[in-house]
């Protein structure tokens, strides 16, 4: 065996706060998005005409516990 010592060339710095903060919004927007239409996208607050959200998103609105007939 050969003696093989690990010495990393890259360290490891932190992120700061002000550039994940962008990002951290960007990706609650998505969610809060997907979390409409898997919960809402049906019947009178509907925004897409016909029922291909509905049918896309029947199982995961079944899984998350949302009734929809």
């Amino acid at each position: 065996m050969s003696n093989i010592s690990y010495a990393p060339e890259a360290i490891a710095t932190p992120i700061p706060v002000g550039q994940l903060i962008p990002w951290a919004i960007f990706g609650g927007l998505l969610l809060l998005i997907a979390l409409y239409f898997v919960s809402t996208e049906e019947g009178a607050m509907r925004m897409v005409p016909g029922m291909e959200v509905h049918e896309f998103v029947h199982d995961g609105r079944h899984l998350l516990g949302f009734p929809c007939h």
